[in-house]
């Protein structure tokens, strides 16, 4: 099969770079990148090097996978993740969840810049994702079916691990940073929402928006890892108080954040 072969070629290549076992698998969203550059006796690779990655083609993403030690765990970092608004299919976008996975990899860090739709996620908020509604229109499962890319029908009961949660709320505890909890809204993108898409998304329980994270996060519930996932809230739109968004905005908020999540991120990984 075309993806199996893609993921075991990616992952061997990667292994040949570098034979360190892997312990942790990390994403890193628009603006939070910065955590990669604190990876001790790091080996960086641009993903154009890596066969089958696609290209990060989005401002603000440096496209580079960075392998090595961080509180005391082997990680894999993802400096810049891939969007299915860039035209990638959903399948090529998990394409590095899959290869970390191959690579022995089974829990998973994500983080991501959203949009806050709820009155108290103001931008410069941080929250935990608890669930979550794919609004894409897509599925990255989509498609043939081999048992080696893990179950047909991935359980979503707790897509995203309770017992990480609680690991994370101690941690932000102990940092006295206030962390919320919301359900997250995927969108496909790349515009920005309405007033309109902004009220639907309230009345179906959403409190945080974005174009990222559900994509990896079905990946990787499909191969039965363990979940986490921690988001900048970049920016707010409430229904009669809508605000103009940019990419640029969103970027300067979570660089502003950047400090509190990496002192959280580095938290929640030492308690590993």
């Amino acid at each position: 099969m075309e993806l199996l072969e893609q993921v075991r070629t990616a992952a061997e290549w990667i292994r040949k770079e570098d034979a360190r076992p892997f312990d942790l698998g990390i994403i890193l969203g628009t603006g939070l990148g910065a955590l990669a550059d604190e990876i001790g006796a790091a080996r960086i690779i641009p993903y154009g090097e890596i066969p089958h990655f696609p290209e990060s083609t989005v401002k603000f993403h440096a496209g580079r996978l960075v392998l090595g030690e961080l509180e005391g765990k082997m990680v894999m970092a993802m400096q810049g993740r891939f969007h299915g608004y860039e035209g990638y299919p959903l399948r090529q976008v998990t394409l590095p969840v899959r290869v970390m996975h191959a690579l022995g990899i089974r829990r998973l860090i994500l983080t991501n810049a959203a949009g806050g739709i709820q009155p108290q996620l103001v931008p410069g908020s941080i929250a935990l994702i608890r669930d979550h509604i794919n609004l894409m229109g897509a599925n990255p499962l989509i498609g043939p079916y081999d048992p080696a890319l893990g179950v047909r029908f991935p359980d979503m009961s707790e897509p995203y691990s309770a017992a990480l949660r609680r690991l994370a709320r101690q941690a932000a505890a102990e940092l006295k940073i206030e962390l919320h909890e919301t359900t997250f809204g995927a969108v496909m993108g790349p515009a920005f929402e309405t007033e309109a898409e902004i009220r639907m998304l309230q009345i179906l329980g959403i409190d945080t928006v974005g174009m990222s994270v559900v994509p990896e996060v079905l990946v990787a519930r499909q191969l039965e890892m363990e979940l986490l996932a921690v988001t900048a809230v970049t920016d707010q739109s409430l229904p009669g108080a809508m605000n103009s968004v940019s990419h640029e905005q969103v970027n300067h908020v979570a660089a502003e954040l950047g400090p509190r999540m990496r002192a959280l991120l580095r938290a929640i990984i030492r308690a590993l």
